[in-house]
């Protein structure tokens, strides 16, 4: 399916020079001068290779047909993450290369779409959101609970997130997985 330049999304596959690529930024500028462009930054699925690519805007570029598939992640064995599909009960693993960038968001039971490109998986798309428990979070400091400061919190699955002041160890937040940055609080610990 052939998509315009600016249709072109952060974790979309596309086929470009005769391979399967994956859009790891996507940006669009309109300069002062000349057309507007779409400034990506691809990885190829099969080889890994990075490259930055600018595409016109009115360029057609091709998407990748991805079939998804509803599956659980149920753990991580320190080499590959495995997952189940809810229908079938078939198990498959993935390894840490093709999931680049979605680690620090998976916990045990969380349903993901596995993404298949002629039956072979070639990555995950995480929900827009997780929620995730804080173990670790510095305490309120007297006198800033008023200001709109940020703080550093660290989340089960291992990644530090910035959170408000009033955040605490113990509570449950949710995160956006696109920058990984905190939306709410969902339960106060």
């Amino acid at each position: 399916m052939k998509i315009e330049a600016l249709q072109i999304r952060k974790g979309n596959i596309i086929e470009y020079e005769g391979g399967l690529w994956r859009v790891l930024k996507a940006e669009h500028t309109k300069p002062g001068k000349g057309g507007a462009f779409v400034q990506t930054e691809l990885k190829n699925i099969e080889t890994g290779t990075k490259t930055t690519n600018r595409f016109r805007s009115e360029e057609k570029v091709e998407k990748a047909h991805i079939e998804p598939r509803k599956m659980e992640f149920l753990y991580h064995d320190g080499a590959n993450y495995i997952f189940m599909d809810q229908g079938t009960f078939e198990q498959i693993a993935l390894d840490e290369e093709t999931l680049e960038g979605v680690t620090e968001f998976l916990q045990p039971n969380l349903e993901v779409d596995v993404l298949f490109h002629n039956e072979r998986p070639i990555g995950v798309e995480l929900p827009k959101a997780v929620e995730l428990k804080v173990v670790d979070a510095e305490p309120v400091v007297t006198g800033q609970t008023a200001d709109a400061t940020y703080k550093p919190a660290h989340l089960e699955t291992g990644v530090t997130v910035q959170v408000p002041q009033f955040v605490e160890a113990g509570d449950v937040i949710r995160v956006s997985t696109a920058d990984g940055t905190y939306e709410e609080r969902v339960k106060q610990g």
